[in-house]
């Protein structure tokens, strides 16, 4: 059984987290209910995110299941905010520690750089950020990759570059197959499509 454990908080980009949260529950439905997904918060009120849209969480912080797989979000949340939150950093720290894959989306990256994960490894961002991600220091930001993976770490660029990163993950996880069916259940089409090709 695989556990996703999606973090999410105030101004979190919307497509950075409900972008893989389709494929890791379609997936899971695929495997027939081996797997499951959850959203995580620091409170369990309603969430708004960054274009609005409201969310539940299912999970705070201190009540969850265990986690195979830590997903971290970016938007001005999480580059501006949560990076100043002891509480969800020592929590990414410490979640990350224990899980076998981390999975950063757009400037979730950022968070991730200020909770430790992310730090002395090759990553990718929003291309719009990228410089600034860079002169934090003790980071290789790595361009033009829709997604990077460095060991347990997987990053990408901004929004629907998660969605690609999220089906190399499942891939990986649950074998090339499994992803192009949960890439075909999504009638997700880019070009090219899914190819199981190893990031830079």
């Amino acid at each position: 059984m695989t556990t996703y454990g999606l973090l999410v908080f105030e101004d979190a980009e919307e497509l950075d987290f409900v972008g893989p949260w389709e494929v890791f529950t379609v997936s899971a439905r695929l495997r027939e209910g081996a797997d499951r997904a959850v959203l995580l918060a620091e409170h369990p009120g309603p969430v708004r995110c960054n274009k609005g849209l409201r969310v539940l969480p299912d999970h705070t912080l201190d009540d969850h299941p265990p986690l195979d797989v830590l997903h971290v979000p970016g938007g001005r949340g999480a580059r501006e905010v949560q990076v100043h939150n002891p509480v969800v950093t020592g929590w990414i720290g410490e979640t990350a520690r224990r899980a076998a894959w981390v999975h950063g989306v757009c400037t979730g990256t950022f968070l991730l750089h200020a909770a430790g994960p992310a730090r002395g490894r090759r990553v990718a961002t929003h291309r719009s950020h990228e410089d600034t991600l860079q002169a934090r220091g003790d980071v290789t930001v790595v361009r033009d990759a829709r997604y990077v993976v460095d060991g347990g770490l997987v990053t990408s660029q901004g929004v629907s570059a998660g969605i690609d990163s999220a089906l190399w993950l499942v891939g990986r996880l649950h074998g090339r197959d499994h992803a192009r069916a949960v890439r075909r259940c999504l009638q997700y089409d880019p070009a090219p499509p899914y190819l199981a090709d190893e990031p830079l």
